[in-house]
């Protein structure tokens, strides 16, 4: 998917992808020349890397 589909998918802003993406806290991506493309696999596995069960402690906790 490209950026457009997943700032959609996320419910994010493309510029929220970007800063992401710069700062390395974005689902991985790869660049096909000037294109960024995202792998379904890959953003589900940043989402599931991302849930948390409590407010106040880390992943998984």
């Amino acid at each position: 998917m490209n950026q457009r589909d997943l700032a959609d998918y996320l419910g994010k802003s493309t510029a929220w992808c970007e800063r992401a993406r710069w700062a390395g806290e974005g689902p991985r991506y790869i660049k096909l020349g000037r294109h960024v493309r995202y792998r379904a696999d890959d953003v589900l596995a940043w989402i599931e890397e991302c849930a948390r069960t409590s407010t106040t402690g880390g992943a998984g906790e």
